[in-house]
């Protein structure tokens, strides 16, 4: 029977990875709606770890602090996904869960028990964080550089099946050139994820540095930024082989920022502004966003 079950949750994952669009959702729903509630079983927090291909590193404490006190009144509604390790077991989706446990005072969590690999656990990992989780800038770049080196996909596929714009890949995945020292002021949100792609384009790292002293220190603009970085001084790592011109790099600016705020792709010409979705539960989360309501 359990070789039945590992063969059903394969051809899902097989199916999740092959569609256009990947939805760690979907694929979470199954593993739960195709598990019979007596194989659902309270498990020991003290015996779980953190998947080691958990992309994450910081947890929001406030976030975590709040689904404790739903999880301290009400449970945990969706039990989490785990596999049997050598040392009880490995979480591979649910850590947020978990944790608000803790918080909470739980000892113990509903959990399903599934026999998933090395390459399932990353693949399933990177994407509950991808489509759930608010990672920051050089985590999400990291997740990326990850997902496309597991799977052998180009930016562009990528792109396409996380619903976002081939630049908006490209230019997230450019931010691990960034000094260490420039990562961390991303992480700690010295430094907009908007700042640290135009820098990221900078070769020369003293000249980074130097720059993001300006942001922190004069309050640049994105804009400014950018402008500066037009000055033949600084060195580009990939230059561009067409002329941009004044109203394209407006709408670019624009569209980078919409990207940013909406977390979704966004395209924008001279007569239109395409947002991208990916269900009605994204919809909405866009509409509130955006503060529109019927």
């Amino acid at each position: 029977m359990e070789t039945t079950r590992r063969r059903s949750l394969g051809r899902g994952l097989e199916e999740l990875f092959s569609g256009e669009v990947l939805d760690f959702n979907a694929l979470e729903e199954k593993i739960v709606e195709e598990t019979p509630k007596e194989e659902v079983t309270e498990v020991n927090l003290d015996d779980l770890r953190s998947n080691p291909y958990q992309p994450r590193k910081d947890f929001d404490e406030k976030a975590l602090a709040e689904l404790a006190v739903s999880i301290r009144e009400h449970g945990v509604f969706q039990p989490i996904i785990i596999k049997k390790s050598i040392r009880g077991y490995e979480i591979v989706a649910g850590e947020r869960r978990v944790k608000a446990s803790k918080l909470a005072g739980k000892t113990t969590i509903p959990a399903i028990i599934r026999n998933f690999d090395d390459q399932e656990m990353m693949e399933i990992a990177l994407l509950e964080n991808l489509q759930r989780e608010d990672l920051n800038p050089i985590e999400e770049a990291m997740a990326y550089i990850s997902l496309m080196e597991a799977k052998g996909i180009s930016h562009e596929q990528l792109a396409q099946r996380i619903g976002k714009s081939r630049s908006y890949v490209t230019n997230m995945v450019g931010l691990v050139n960034l000094p260490d020292s420039v990562k961390d002021l991303v992480i700690a949100k010295k430094i907009s994820a908007t700042h640290a792609r135009t820098l990221s384009k900078i070769k020369d790292p003293e000249k980074v540095k130097e720059m993001a002293d300006k942001i922190i220190n004069e309050g640049l603009t994105t804009k400014a930024i950018e402008e500066m970085a037009q000055d033949k001084t600084y060195e580009k790592r990939n230059k561009m082989e067409r002329k941009e011109t004044e109203e394209n790099r407006t709408y670019k600016y624009i569209q980078d920022l919409l990207c940013d705020r909406l977390n979704t792709k966004v395209r924008i010409s001279s007569s239109k502004v395409e947002i991208n979705f990916q269900n009605l539960e994204d919809f909405n989360r866009i509409m509130e966003i955006l503060k529109i309501s019927e």
